[in-house]
Formats: C-alpha cells, structure tokens, sequence
C-alpha cells in the first residue's frame, strides 16, 4: 500500500518580554532556580493576575504578518492538569476565542518550489516551570522561573506531507518571529520549540488517521530525523495488522527513536473554562491600527525585492534574508558600493567568514556597513585588487583605521599605470621563454602561470585585468 504523510506543529515561541505575562517577575535566561517567581507565578491563594500589554501587541503584530484574523475581542481560559511545574494546578491560556484566527505562510523547500501552510490560530498563554534531573540522584527539582513566561502558540493545518515540508514550515515561523522581534528564536534556551501531530493514511483517502504527538523538539534537524522515524514506525504497525495509538512521544535524539511518554489527552480531559480573575480582551481598531503600522518589510517581501532591485541569485538571497539584521547589514553596504552583486559577495564571504571565526553576531561586526561599503569602492574605482582588499578588510577588522588609511599607511594602491605593468609583462615573458612557448602551441593555462609571476613581480599591486589583456595581447 502507498501511504500519506499528514503533519500539522504545533510551535512555542516565548515573547520576548521583560516580564511575565501575568506578573511583572522578570524572563531573563540563565538565574539561579526559583529566583524569578513572584506570588503570582507561584499561584498563592489571594493574588491576581494581570495581563502584559506588550505581550498582547506581539501576538497582534505576528496575526497581521500572516494575514490572519486578529479578534477584536478573545478570553482566557483555564487549563487544568496535575503536574509538579504547575502550581496553581491550571495554566492559563486561550481556547474557545484565541487572539489569532486563521492565516497562512508561504515556505520554499529545498527543491525551489512552494507551498502554502494555512494557520488554525495562535493564542496567548503562561508557560509551566521545569522538572531538574541532573546532579539530584533519586530526586526531582522544580525550577519555577519559567512559571508564567509569555508564549504564542502557532498551531498549524495538518497541511505539511513530509519531514521536509515540517522543517520548512518551521524555519519560515523562526525567521517571521525574529523579523517581527518578538521572539529571539534561541532553540538551546527553550524560546522556540515545537510540538508534531504525524499521521499516516493510505494515499488518496480524505479521513485522517490517528495522530501522535511528538513533544519538544527543538532543532531543525530533529523535527526531520523525528518524524521520519515516527512515520515509519506507525507504517509498520499498520502493515503488521496492529492500530495507532494516540498518545504523546519523545524523541530520543542520541538513539534517533520515538518513545511513549503518556496517553493523549483531548480537550475535554482538561476542563476549559473562562479564567474568571481575567476579563475578556478587547482590541480597539485604534490599537490594531498602531500596530499595523510597527509591520517591518516580511522576509517573502524582502527576498522578492532582492531579486528584482540588485539581480542577486536565488540562494545568495534565501542567505543575505535569513536575519533581519544580516539584510539590513548588506543593504546598507550595498547603498554606499555601487555593486550590488560585489556587496552580497563580499558580505556572505569575507564578512561571514569573520563573525563566524570569531563567534559574532552581524550587529556585533567590527567593520561597520559604511565602511565595508567604502572598502568595496576602491575595488570598484580600481585602488585595490580583490586580494589586497582582503588584506585591508583584515587589518579593518583589527581596527586599525578605515580602508582609505590603511591603504595610504602601507603603501597598497594597486598600480593601473599602464606603462609600468607593461614593463613588468615584457620582464615576466622574457624571463618565461618555455612557458611562451607553450602558450603559443595552444596550451592556453599556461596563462594563469604568467600572470601569477607578474602579479608577484609587482608585489600584487598590478591591476590584474590589465595584466590579463596585456598578456594576451603580445602573446597573440
């Protein structure tokens, strides 16, 4: 039998707030266990919560960027389950009426095609705290910091039909959410992390089959290696005559398997109803208004652009859009060299190369975007060669002055005298009579030989074009 692969996620991106949702306890990564949790996350008797703004904004802002439905008007709920990372024995969140109806994106897979993935919602809640094993023996630690993180979470159509299709999906929710800056995205830290409903059916049938979840995953690559296995295994037990159990699994990623961690449990096992300490949420148009203007240029937008405006190629563009800061970055180098093509070159090679070595960010880069750009107009007016500017792009990054200065300093202005890199090609080929030789019985690669030795002979000031013409041209 040929089966069908049916994938819907269901993502988590944490808010990127100062403070909680429902209290002003700060979010900060990295606080010792437990110091981060006021009364109000701790669920004691008496306290009320009260609802982040700024919070509700961003959910705003990532319904608009998808084109969604951004009710006017939506409630909170209570979610009720036992678990030790849960104090007050519920968690609130939003149900019935979520803040985020509907909506789609665009992804591009690896083959260059796209699909459409429509949005079921996105809705507000608190995230629960955290169960410690390490270093505790027997014992069970909580760390209640969490308690009370803001989250939005992005529940898709079981639209996706392959493990690629999840992982594009979920790397185009990455990047919106970092474009949008509600989210910083950072999978080691739990920010952004994803929940898979698989199911296989025979291809061809409309009715879905049982579905299991697969909780936490939180890399690209995971999402793919676990989903594979799961469809697998669920083929096997269908063929083997045996039926799918709905239930939530782990990915254990170091034996690449997926293991059963508890029963499914369907909405009414949790026992939904209207927080009553939380008033509906009510949006005005005058707010949605506000927000709709904060919308930056979407990462789609932007990679059309990029192709129409600077003539880049399709993956150099998927690479200079990935952040918002590195396309912002080559914009503004672009804007001061006046090629285009020469900029994205140079930001995706030599720049990249550098943060890369050095462990940074694009915003944290020692060479400014001006001053790249100023870099690559010497390249362009013919002062520097590609391999001189490479020299002077390193002594930039050491800070020792702009292209301009250390140009001058050490004395590296490519030579275009055309008389002087004549008189070093004459010099070259009379030095090189085999090598002439060869080139005029047709062995044309021996041209590359001589002009490596005029460039040496000119300490790799000479213009490497006008060596090449020269060339040519007396050995023609």
């Amino acid at each position: 039998m040929v089966w069908e692969t049916v994938i819907g996620l269901e993502i988590h991106a944490q808010l990127a707030t100062r403070s909680k949702i429902f209290s002003g306890s700060p979010t900060a990564y990295g606080a010792e266990p437990n110091t981060q949790a006021s009364l109000v996350d701790l669920g004691y008797p008496g306290v009320l919560p009260v609802l982040n703004a700024e919070a509700v904004r961003m959910a705003a802002l990532f319904g608009l960027a998808i084109g969604a439905t951004v009710a006017r008007r939506s409630v909170f709920a209570r979610k009720n389950y036992f678990y030790p990372d849960l104090p007050k024995g519920y968690q609130i969140s939003q149900y019935e009426l979520p803040i985020v109806q509907g909506g789609s994106l665009l992804i591009r897979l690896p083959d260059g095609s796209e699909k459409r993935i429509g949005v079921t919602r996105a809705h507000l809640e608190e995230d629960a705290g955290k169960s410690l094993h390490e270093g505790l023996g027997d014992a069970t630690g909580i760390d209640l910091n969490r308690a009370g993180t803001p989250l939005l979470e992005i529940v898709s159509e079981p639209d996706m039909r392959s493990p690629a299709e999840a992982a594009a999906y979920m790397r185009e929710i990455h990047q919106l959410v970092r474009y949008l800056g509600i989210c910083d995205g950072n999978m080691q830290e739990g920010s952004f992390r994803c929940d898979a409903n698989v199911s296989v059916r025979p291809q061809g049938e409309a009715k879905l089959g049982t579905r299991t979840e697969l909780k936490n995953l939180n890399s690209f690559r995971f999402i793919e290696k676990a989903i594979e296995y799961e469809v697998e295994r669920q083929i096997d037990v269908l063929e083997s005559g045996g039926q799918i159990v709905q239930e939530t699994r782990l990915y254990d990623a170091d034996r690449n398997v997926t293991r059963s961690m508890r029963s499914k449990e369907e909405a009414n096992d949790y026992r939904y109803f209207p927080d009553p300490d939380l008033l509906p949420l009510v949006l005005s148009e005058a707010f949605l208004a506000e927000v709709q203007a904060e919308l930056p240029e979407l990462p789609e937008a932007k990679r059309r652009r990029f192709v129409a405006s600077f003539g880049l190629r399709d993956d150099d563009v998927a690479t200079l859009t990935a952040s918002r800061e590195l396309a912002d970055y080559f914009e503004a180098v672009a804007a001061t060299a006046e090629d285009p093509r020469l900029a994205a070159n140079w930001v995706l090679g030599e720049l990249s190369a550098a943060l890369n070595r050095d462990g940074l960010e694009v915003g944290a880069s020692r060479v400014p975007p001006h001053a790249l750009g100023a870099l690559l107009k010497r390249i362009e007016d013919g002062t520097l060669s590609g391999k001189l500017a490479k020299d002077v792009f390193e002594a930039m990054w050491r800070g020792e002055g702009s292209a301009d200065e250390i140009i001058e300093q050490r004395g590296l202005k490519q030579i275009t005298d055309s008389g002087a890199i004549e008189a070093l090609v004459d010099e070259v080929l009379a030095a090189s009579e085999a090598q002439v030789q060869q080139y005029r019985d047709g062995n044309h690669k021996v041209l590359g030989y001589l002009v490596g030795q005029v460039m040496k002979a000119s300490g790799g000031k000479a213009n490497p074009k006008q060596v090449n013409e020269l060339l040519r041209r007396k050995l023609g």
